[in-house]
């Protein structure tokens, strides 16, 4: 049975599940989606010049995968935050299935508000999230603030690659991506960076390939990962009416427009916070 990684879901008969009852559903299988799959994660991270020992801030962290995943690759301490309660719960158990709780450790919080005191992390990351929030300044501020003086802020988003896009293509972004999701142009990220007050800014933007998405997918969670994922799936197709429709919608809406990747794609964006000037 595929797991679907689509957003959305139309009155059928069942009550119409909004944003949440999505990422609710994403929740109880444990699945996170990244666009850009692990690659994108490895290119992050090297542009934010990860090293061993560093503590980094993964914002919006999911079922916990990156954070794991940073751990075991940078001998790094993580911190995942995400607004979801049953993703923390899920990002906990993804930690001691890999080993690595020691270095792990997960909170429920927003992007716009989050609970550090400034200066605290060496990096801070967010993947597919920072897309979301409505204030998306506010959330890259934030990010900022806690990140240390000559650390770094390392942003994977989904970008609009060329203005403006048809209405079949919003339209597919909002279902596959999020109903609640404002994907912006490369320079619009990088304008957001920059309202942070971060410097040495980096830029790159690609097309979307769906096929890549889905291998990347099965790469990042790999083989056992994905049977506990496809396991969960399978009991919450059985038990659930509103995720059954959920599947048949999206069968049935989820065509991938024609040209879609000369339009949509993603960008990896990263800046440095400058060190602070010495008084005197």
């Amino acid at each position: 049975m595929a797991v679907p990684v689509v957003n959305g879901i139309s009155d059928g008969g069942v009550q119409m599940a909004n944003e949440q009852t999505f990422f609710d559903f994403a929740a109880e299988v444990g699945l996170t989606k990244h666009i850009g799959g692990l690659g994108s994660t490895q290119e992050l991270l090297e542009l934010c010049h990860i090293a061993p020992g560093a503590y980094i801030l993964d914002v919006g962290c999911g079922a916990g995968v990156t954070p794991a995943y940073i751990a075991k690759r940078y001998d790094c301490s993580v911190f995942g935050v995400d607004i979801s309660e049953k993703m923390i719960l899920r990002s906990e158990q993804w930690a001691q299935r890999k080993g690595v709780a020691d270095r792990l450790e997960f909170r429920v919080a927003d992007a716009q508000d989050l609970p550090f005191q400034d200066e605290k992390f060496d990096a801070v990351i967010s993947e597919s999230v920072t897309a979301f929030p409505p204030d998306k300044q506010r959330a890259v501020n934030e990010y900022a603030r806690v990140t240390k003086p000559d650390g770094y802020v390392g942003l994977n988003e989904s970008t609009w690659l060329k203005t403006p896009p048809p209405p079949e293509m919003v339209a597919w972004v909002s279902q596959d991506v999020g109903a609640t999701v404002k994907p912006l142009t490369s320079a619009e990220w990088v304008g957001l960076l920059e309202g942070a007050g971060l410097k040495d800014l980096v830029a790159k933007s690609y097309r979307l390939n769906v096929k890549d998405e889905t291998r990347g997918i099965f790469q990042r969670y790999g083989v056992s990962g994905m049977l506990r994922v496809l396991s969960r799936t399978l009991k919450l197709y059985l038990s659930n009416p509103a995720y059954r429709q959920f599947v048949k919608d999206v069968r049935q809406d989820g065509v991938t427009p024609k040209n879609l990747d000369d339009y949509f794609g993603y960008g990896i964006y990263v800046g440095r916070k400058p060190a602070t000037e010495s008084s005197g």
